[in-house]
């Protein structure tokens, strides 16, 4: 990108160079110049217009543009694109009245009649895309396009945390979620401002959840949406999320354990997915055995600590004499937070008194 904007600026050097040159050669007279002097001083202004706005008015634009697109919804595209077609046709019926004004206004107003009629249509189809995306879907024969609406029908709102954590992506992939995923455009761009981050843990948390959010928008069990619904008056992301959430009365997906009571407290459902990993971890009782590979000392004195497969912690007492080797333990307790699970055990045949 650094590149581009480089090549830019040059090539809006010269050009702006060259256009205030000329542009200072035939206002020599009006700025009471000679046109040499003319031409030096306004082409030298045209340079450094040239060096600084080339960019945001060539670059970046057309940038902003396919990032857009790009990051727009098939069924969004569609009706924006249904409304441009209905609103340059009105204007195109509009047209004609106006060319018969008198001049210069009959060549002015009938493009730019056009013009306005074609933005409004995008501009209002865009703004209900959703609800008229529902309307035509909802009216589809299809079977299969019936089988799908009903999946769709619960709608659960995404937050940032559970793209940057991306277990979402193989849970998606199973079917359990059975309901519609729903990314608004806040949540998306959060996640680019902490992709774009200085701090490099945070910056390559922000770029995981971007990989994510791209494997979550190419599976093909469970349905994602991206919305452009919005709360203008509040400018936080979380309270954003959970006023959506009461506006649509959609489900909220978060591993944000102060949103998830923040959310609860309002009324609205939250699945957490810590919760869920909590739910289908590997369940020992006390008096259970099993190995355990100890690898570090505990916090307390004399304690060793392992690791199950699905990440569940084990406390062993009395083990840090077992560090780097397996040994077999008896679960004594069992501990389950939302925040994880933790087991307490001892080495087998060791008392639990």
């Amino acid at each position: 990108m650094a590149t581009v904007d480089f090549i830019s600026r040059i090539i809006g050097l010269f050009v702006f160079t060259f256009l205030g040159a000329r542009l200072g050669a035939n206002s020599a007279e009006t700025l009471g110049l000679p046109a040499d002097a003319s031409a030096v001083i306004v082409g030298l202004v045209g340079a450094l217009v040239g060096l600084i706005l080339t960019p945001w008015i060539t670059i970046r634009p057309i940038q902003a543009t396919n990032k857009a697109i790009r990051e727009m919804p098939i069924s969004v595209f569609f009706v924006a694109m249904v409304g441009a077609f209905i609103g340059l046709a009105i204007g195109l019926m509009l047209a004609y009245p106006f060319s018969l004004l008198p001049s210069p206004l009959d060549n002015i107003m009938p493009p730019a009649i056009s013009m306005v009629c074609g933005y409004i249509g995008v501009t209002v189809f865009r703004s209900r895309a959703r609800e008229i995306w529902d309307i035509l879907f909802d009216r589809t024969s299809s079977k299969v396009a019936r089988a799908i609406s009903a999946q769709s029908s619960r709608q659960m709102l995404v937050d940032t945390s559970v793209l940057i954590d991306g277990r979402i992506v193989e849970i998606s992939k199973t079917g359990f979620l059975g309901g519609t995923l729903i990314i608004p455009r806040f949540v998306m761009t959060e996640l680019h401002q902490v992709a774009d981050s200085s701090d490099t843990l945070r910056r390559n948390r922000g770029r995981r959840g971007l990989i994510k959010l791209n494997e979550l928008q190419r599976n093909n069990i469970t349905p994602v949406k991206v919305i452009d619904d919005d709360i203008d008056d509040i400018p936080e992301v979380d309270n954003k999320l959970v006023a959506l959430a009461i506006q649509m009365e959609a489900y909220l997906l978060t591993n944000d354990y102060p949103l998830s009571k923040v959310a609860e407290s309002q009324g609205v459902t939250v699945l957490n997915m810590n919760l869920l990993a909590n739910a289908v971890r590997s369940v020992y009782i006390p008096g259970e055995t099993f190995s355990l590979h100890v690898i570090q000392e505990g916090r307390d004195s004399g304690q060793g600590v392992g690791y199950l497969d699905d990440g569940t912690m084990v406390v062993v007492e009395n083990g840090k004499h077992y560090i780097d080797r397996t040994v077999r333990v008896t679960v004594t307790k069992l501990i389950n937070r939302e925040a994880g699970r933790m087991i307490f055990a001892v080495p087998e045949g060791t008392s639990t008194q």
